[in-house]
């Protein structure tokens, strides 16, 4: 099946590929120390998805991770073997109420969707089954592979270190609450959403470079502009979802990670370290001390 087979060339979470970061680079990364008098926690941010060639990570990255007794994740990182995680997504992908791709977007809309697949050698009725987050998906996987930009990104890199040096890993959200998140993108406004997705992928390698290069510098003003506030203006539904509800979700779990005798090292997409309603900005407000690391 083209779906299936698509899918498997990146797992549900390359969509969190999109909430990055971004430009210029004095001596600094997206590395923050967050204190409450004496006790403190790292919290970095990351690209879910890297080319090889922006390995090695910045040093601050091992750094924290060789300072820190647990690594805590967005999300339990799937196997490449989990069968069982990828049949549950793929179910959560497929409509089962006798709608379709083609029946929930407009003639227009779903036209443009099947030019940019043809090139591919993709029939749009083939994923017409599943929807528009799927199909989304599969975009991404597609521009990332053109791009020669997919890769294993900071998370799976130091989900895999950890199990080597046998760190305790912790996470702030369940795998099910991603692929809900997933399933239900462009739900009830599929035309807008894929119209602003064929868009975003116009220039994708230039975008994806620039995110990239903002990640390493650590400059949250240009992650901000590039990746939040694009989400907030053209997408609110998405970006209420993606980004400010899982920030103060995740808000609790971090506040109780102080107070104990553990020093935790907690990586999240960069997207949600950037702009007003992020987790750093959520920390501030919380009367906690955030200096960036350099």
């Amino acid at each position: 099946m083209i779906a299936k087979k698509l899918f498997n060339l990146r797992n549900g979470a390359a969509v969190l590929a999109m909430t990055l970061a971004t430009a210029p680079a004095l001596a600094e990364t997206s590395m923050w120390k967050v204190s409450s008098g004496n006790d403190y926690l790292y919290i970095g941010g990351t690209v879910h998805l890297l080319p090889e060639s922006a390995f090695p990570l910045p040093a601050e990255f091992d750094a924290a991770y060789n300072a820190t007794d647990m690594l805590v994740l967005e999300a339990k990182m799937p196997a490449p073997d989990d069968t069982a995680m990828q049949t549950a997504l793929m179910k959560a992908m497929a409509y089962s109420d006798g709608r379709s791709l083609s029946k929930v977007l407009s003639a227009e809309v779903y036209q443009q969707v099947a030019d940019y697949f043809a090139p591919y050698g993709v029939q749009l009725q083939q994923l017409d089954g599943y929807k528009p987050g799927f199909v989304m998906l599969q975009m991404l996987a597609l521009e990332m592979m053109k791009a020669q930009m997919a890769g294993e990104g900071v998370d799976s890199y130091f989900d895999k270190k950890a199990k080597v040096d046998g760190k305790a890993l912790a996470y702030l959200e369940s795998m099910e609450s991603q692929i809900d998140l997933l399933a239900n993108m462009g739900d009830g406004y599929e035309d807008a959403f894929m119209k602003m997705n064929l868009e975003q992928f116009g220039d994708f390698k230039a975008y994806f470079a620039a995110m990239i290069a903002a990640w390493r510098a650590g400059d949250m003003a240009e992650l901000d502009k590039l990746a939040v506030q694009p989400a907030r203006e053209l997408d609110p539904i998405l970006y209420q979802a993606l980004f400010v509800q899982r920030n103060n979700a995740w808000l609790p779990h971090i506040k109780q990670m102080f107070g104990n005798s553990t020093k935790e090292l907690v990586l999240v997409g960069g997207g949600h370290l950037a702009g007003e309603h992020s987790v750093l900005a959520l920390l501030q407000q919380a009367g906690y001390k955030v200096e960036q690391v350099n």
